[in-house]
């Protein structure tokens, strides 16, 4: 028999409990989106920094006439070709 069997959200309290304890999640999940979204700002200005300090870099070897050079084994294929299976990492033994 169904009788002995309540719907939970039937019980007043439990309904606001539960809507209470979706309210902090809510909030707390807002402040962790905040806080991410600084973390990506600051990260983002970096880049930016690090490139305007690039260019100056850049622009007085150039202004004293050094020629540019790659840096050396930048040109070389990688060694090891590049892991192509999705599938568990396996150890042999």
């Amino acid at each position: 028999t169904l009788s002995g069997s309540v719907d939970e959200n039937a019980i007043p309290y439990k309904a606001y409990m539960k809507l209470s304890i979706l309210e902090m999640e809510k909030f707390r999940r807002g402040k962790e989106k905040q806080s991410a979204l600084g973390r990506v700002h600051h990260i983002d200005q970096r880049f930016r920094d690090i490139e305007v300090e690039r260019q100056k870099i850049v622009a007085a070897l150039e202004s004293n006439g050094t020629r540019r050079q790659r840096l050396p084994g930048l040109e070389e294929p990688p060694t090891t070709a590049p892991r192509t299976t999705t599938g568990p990492f396996k150890i042999r033994y």
